[in-house]
Parts: C-alpha cells; sequence; structure tokens
C-alpha cells in the first residue's frame, strides 16, 4: 500500500536519537533548546515553545492568548478537529466559519460575519500547506482587537510573498507526527515573536512550574513555584535530536514534495471528474497534502467510490475532512457551513511525502486515470 504520507528516517536520524540516549538528558534537557532555536531560526521568528504533539501546541497558544469561559475563537471548518478541541479545553466557544470553495481555506467574509463581542481571537488553518489569507485576516484582527493564532501544521517552510510560515500570525503552531513534513515520532512546538507568552507556555507544558529540572539541577537549587494551571506538555531531548536531525534535511525534502505536486497538476489538470485546489499567486505551498476535489456528476464515480477503487489498487488514500459542522459534538450549536459541507462530501487525499518515488506517483495517477475512466458514463 502506498501511504498518503510517510516519515523518512535515516542513519543520520539513528545516530542522532543513539547519541541522546547515550547523553545524561532523556528528557527537558539542551536538545529541546537547541530544537527550539533551530526552528525559531528556520521560521524568522524569536522563540519557540516545544512540545509532545501540535494539539498540545494548540492548547498551550489558547491558554497563552487568555482563552476562558465565555470567550470565542472563530475556525475554519475544514480541520482537524483539534483546532476546534483546543479553545474548548479553555473553556471557551469555538466558532466555525466556512471555506472559500477553491482553496479550502478559510474564507475572510464569513469570519467577519462571525465576530461577535466575545470574539477573541481567530485560528486559521494553512490548509494541506498553503498559507491562508493572512493579510485579510490581519486587517480584521486589528479591525476588531483580535489575536491571530495559525494553525500551520500543514506549512512548515510555506511563505506568502516571501514571508514565513510562523510570520504571519501572533503565534503559530506546527505538528510533527509522522506524516507531517518533519517528525519527531510525536510533538509539536509554538513559535512567537512574543516573549511573555514564550514564558507562559513552557510554564504550561511542565504542570505550571516555573523551573524544570534542567534549570534546577544547573542552579544547583530546588526552589520552584506554581504560579498557575499547567499539563506535562514536555517533550523528550530524544525526539528533539531527531527533530533537529530532521530539520536539517527539509529544504530538499519541500523541494521534492512540490516536484511531486506539480507532475500530480500536469497529470490530473485534465482529468474528467477530478478537479485540482487552487493555490494563491503569492504563496509557496509547503503541500503537506495532495487534495483533489471529485466531481461526480462528470466522472460518474462518487468519491466514496473512488476511494475504494485506489485502495483496490494498492493507493492508501485518505480524506483530509469531515466539515466540523457534521462532527457530532459541533453539530447541535454550529451554523452551517455550506462549501465545507459539501467539499467533506467531494474530497479526496492522494499520496505524497518526501519518500514517494516517481514510479508511486505514476502507479497512483494511471490508478485515479482508470478508475475515473471506468466510471465515465
Amino acid at each position: 500500500m502506498i501511504p498518503y504520507g510517510r516519515q523518512a528516517i535515516d542513519e543520520s536520524d539513528i545516530e542522532a536519537v543513539i547519541a541522546a540516549l547515550r547523553s545524561d538528558w532523556l528528557t527537558t534537557g539542551p536538545r529541546v533548546n537547541d530544537f527550539e532555536d533551530a526552528m525559531a531560526a528556520f521560521t524568522g521568528t524569536s522563540h519557540g515553545v516545544a512540545v509532545n504533539s501540535g494539539t498540545a501546541a494548540l492548547h498551550c497558544a489558547m491558554q497563552a492568548i487568555g482563552i476562558e469561559p465565555g470567550d470565542e475563537v472563530i475556525v475554519p471548518a475544514m480541520t482537524f478537529v483539534a483546532t476546534a478541541n483546543c479553545v474548548c479545553y479553555q473553556g471557551g466557544t469555538p466558532v466555525i466559519a466556512d471555506v472559500c470553495r477553491d482553496t479550502l481555506l478559510i474564507d475572510p467574509q464569513d469570519v467577519r460575519r462571525r465576530i461577535t463581542p466575545r470574539t477573541k481571537a481567530i485560528i486559521a488553518v494553512d490548509y494541506a500547506g498553503q498559507p491562508a489569507d493572512w493579510d485579510a485576516l490581519r486587517g480584521i484582527a486589528n479591525e476588531h482587537g483580535l489575536i491571530l493564532v495559525a494553525d500551520g501544521c500543514h506549512a512548515l517552510g510555506a511563505t506568502d510573498k516571501g514571508r514565513s510560515v510562523g510570520t504571519l500570525a501572533d503565534m503559530t503552531t506546527f505538528s510533527f507526527h509522522p506524516v507531517k513534513h518533519i517528525t519527531t515520532c510525536e510533538g509539536g512546538m509554538i513559535v512567537t515573536n512574543n516573549s511573555e507568552w514564550t514564558e507562559s507556555m513552557r510554564r504550561f507544558r511542565n504542570h505550571g512550574m516555573t523551573t524544570d529540572g534542567r534549570q534546577r539541577e544547573e542552579g544547583k537549587g530546588w526552589q520552584y513555584d506554581v504560579p498557575g494551571p499547567g499539563y506535562n506538555y514536555r517533550l523528550s531531548d530524544i525526539q528533539c535530536a531527531l527533530g533537529i536531525s530532521q530539520l536539517k534535511r527539509l529544504p530538499q525534502w519541500l523541494a521534492h514534495r512540490r516536484m511531486l505536486a506539480e507532475r500530480y497538476t500536469e497529470a490530473l489538470n485534465y482529468v474528467e471528474g477530478i478537479e485540482m485546489l487552487s493555490v494563491r499567486s503569492t504563496v509557496e505551498h509547503g503541500w503537506h497534502l495532495m487534495v483533489v476535489r471529485v466531481d461526480s456528476t462528470k466522472a460518474g464515480l462518487d468519491r466514496d467510490h473512488l476511494f475504494g477503487g485506489l485502495r483496490d489498487h494498492g493507493i492508501g488514500a485518505n480524506v483530509h475532512y469531515r466539515s466540523l459542522t457534521l462532527l457530532g459534538k459541533f453539530s447541535s450549536f454550529a451554523r452551517s457551513c455550506p462549501v465545507a459541507e459539501a467539499a467533506s462530501e467531494e474530497i479526496i487525499t492522494l499520496p505524497l511525502h518526501q519518500g514517494m518515488s516517481s514510479e508511486e506517483l505514476s502507479h497512483v495517477i494511471h490508478a485515479l486515470k482508470e478508475c475515473c475512466k471506468g466510471a465515465v458514463r
């Protein structure tokens, strides 16, 4: 089965992990700081905060900006559930906004329509690896005094108008799950230029404590305070060693992903029943996902049958995502998002990752064409 996403591990990664295992520190040691500094440098920001998942990164962000019961945070309908759940963790209310049909990025005009006096922040997702329209969102945020948080878990290494993802919002979260651009097995990161938020998130990831074990060891003391709540969201030195090693190869992996995406686009642009998502003219796409739309009125084949057909050909297709408004947890209070809800029945994710070969790509393209051709009435 050709997976839609997969990690790439080489000997340099293994050696980095072994070196960490042989060191004095397995968790919350010097490699955590090194990985944070490397991610901040790569994204062009001042601070990084390493945590144990992308979900934890989003939760830390909501805590740092002070989300509490009664607050509303606008989130896109087309995203993984963690983008909305992180608001709920703080007692806030996620307000779900629709997306633009051509990109499946959050629709700034729908964001504007859903702002109320209780709105405190906007979380936009750089869906599939394409930066959202952050200039439009910044204008709305400035007008209403809102904080912008980027869920950049799909878009490490992407840019808009030459500006790196990480610098487009007030803070940006990343995931290092194995299907993402780089991996730490499980893990996440928040980058920001705000030092106050940074210190708050570093406490929050470590039970709310004012010092961690390494700081106390270096200071030859035991004292600490717990001025507020916190969780165990720490990322280990072993995982950070892997992340540092992986980050060194990210530029070449991004180039490979972009080459695969270009070949997909050239091959599928004229396949009856397959519609490519648009790429905004100012962006350099990160291509975490290759998402296409299935037009059953042209192909005579709905998405779910195509999904099964591709699986029969040994292709690990997937779907990203069902609209949040269609999920039971949010359906009772969410207003309709017709664009995202329609897309939920039409989109399919094709394999694209840094270890994917040209032969595998050709197989996927051939199988997709065969499935569509066989279904056309």
